[in-house]
């Protein structure tokens, strides 16, 4: 089964670049249908338009919460999105996106969660003076960074780091992690159980809680 894949971003789109790179690499069994972004500077929208994938800038309006995520549902609805993928989405995902794609919306986080939750990690986990932090991929609930856990890569904090140092070798992980954690869930191999998220082996499925979303 590929999947398709829409990808909500508000920056420059460097996580979006890796899906996408491992699309083309045969990496991945799903394609990234369609690119969101929700400012019209976002450099992911022109990430995805030099590869040829359609991009929209839907913007926040006064309509509220509510009505600006049943547009962005209406364009992922239009263009058959199966797995929602936060890249940088600088925004709190709200129930419309969470009733429409239960179990189905992926974040990435510059941290390994629950340590440094929300904007900034990277400097919070260097000014607090940790010795290793990282990177989570995890699935989206209604709070901030708190979703079920399915991969974390670490990166040690040298004594010469400062915190746009560690933010870059943090950011090599997330490259690497993202497209990982997309192709287990495309696989079928992860399982939601409680606060748990079993990883299957290789061609045997997962078992065990309930499967990620109703994908399967």
């Amino acid at each position: 089964m590929t999947l398709n894949l829409g990808v909500l971003a508000s920056g420059r789109g460097s996580n979006l670049g890796a899906i996408l790179r491992a699309e083309a690499q045969g990496e991945l069994p799903a394609r990234v249908a369609v690119v969101i972004g929700d400012r019209p500077g976002a450099g992911a929208l022109d990430v995805a338009r030099r590869q040829g994938v359609p991009a929209f800038c839907i913007e926040p309006g006064r309509d509220g919460r509510v009505a600006y995520e049943a547009r962005i549902v209406s364009c992922l609805e239009r263009h058959g999105v199966d797995l929602v993928c936060l890249a940088g989405f600088m925004r709190v995902v709200g129930p419309a996106l969470l009733g429409r794609y239960p179990g189905r919306i992926l974040n990435i986080h510059p941290s390994l969660l629950p340590a440094f939750p929300g904007r900034g990690a990277q400097r919070q986990a260097w000014e607090h003076g940790v010795k290793v932090t990282g990177c989570t991929v995890h699935f989206v609930d209604e709070g901030v960074d708190t979703g079920p856990i399915i991969l974390q890569r670490a990166v040690a904090v040298g004594e010469e780091d400062d915190p746009e140092a560690l933010a870059a070798r943090i950011l090599q992980e997330e490259h690497a992690a993202y497209p990982e954690a997309i192709r287990l869930l495309a696989e079928g191999r992860l399982t939601i159980a409680g606060r748990r998220v079993i990883v299957a082996a290789p061609g045997s499925g997962g078992e065990g809680g309930a499967r990620c979303g109703g994908l399967y």
